[in-house]
């Protein structure tokens, strides 16, 4: 005899964001609010442009202790982002939530963003928040290589050179810097639009989904 479909397939109930993601988003924002901190007060003794940042915004208190707050936290967030990156990868979840998107699909988005129209799901990226994503860990990645090029630029000559010389490869942090706070900027408006993705980056929320009971 034939079972109503609702007692054949139950609702189960999955974290949104698994502990893996909680876990390196908590760590990366503590790591890049000291990065950036004392990246400032590393710029302000040689200013790339005509101002610098307030000495109240900067971490460390001088020059050496700017530094040392900056290489201390460049290995947390090294081993946060290795450990992101190969989760990433193997769980499947770059593939998944990052991909695909095209031109015409984030162009739509953005649209319907400006319009107040995009709607938003709990645990699914739009085309927008897929470009973004993708392209802040494109700038991570140019933020490791010219961070690593300025701190060791005779053991990684190849490195500076291929960014232009160690001038060049400044400007090439300092612009990789700002494409990353603008990204925290946009972040953080989001989450003031949309309060309830701040509970479930603490919580993990919960999301249903359908699972096939086999049981005869």
């Amino acid at each position: 005899m034939n079972r109503p479909l609702s007692k054949i397939i139950p609702r189960c109930k999955q974290n949104i964001h698994p502990w893996q993601i909680r876990l390196s988003h908590w760590i990366n924002l503590l790591a890049m609010i000291c990065m950036i901190m004392s990246g400032w007060g590393i710029y302000n003794a040689y200013p790339l442009f005509p101002f610098t940042f307030p000495q109240s915004t900067t971490l460390g208190g001088w020059l050496g202790g700017n530094i040392a707050w900056h290489l201390a936290t460049m290995w947390l967030m090294a081993v946060n982002a290795l450990f992101y990156l190969l989760w990433g990868l193997f769980s499947g979840h770059f593939k998944r939530s990052f991909f695909p998107f095209s031109s015409k699909s984030v162009w739509r988005d953005t649209v319907r963003a400006f319009t107040f129209t995009l709607p938003h799901k709990l645990g699914e990226y739009n085309a927008v928040q897929r470009l973004m994503y993708v392209s802040v860990l494109l700038l991570g990645a140019l933020l490791v290589l010219s961070g690593l090029s300025i701190w060791k630029p005779v053991q990684l000559s190849g490195l500076v050179w291929l960014l232009g010389g160690f001038g060049s490869a400044r400007y090439v942090h300092f612009f990789a810097m700002s494409g990353v706070m603008l990204f925290v900027v946009i972040h953080v408006l989001m989450v003031l639009l949309v309060p309830k993705t701040f509970i479930a980056m603490i919580t993990g929320g919960k999301k249903a989904h359908i699972q096939e009971n086999t049981d005869e």
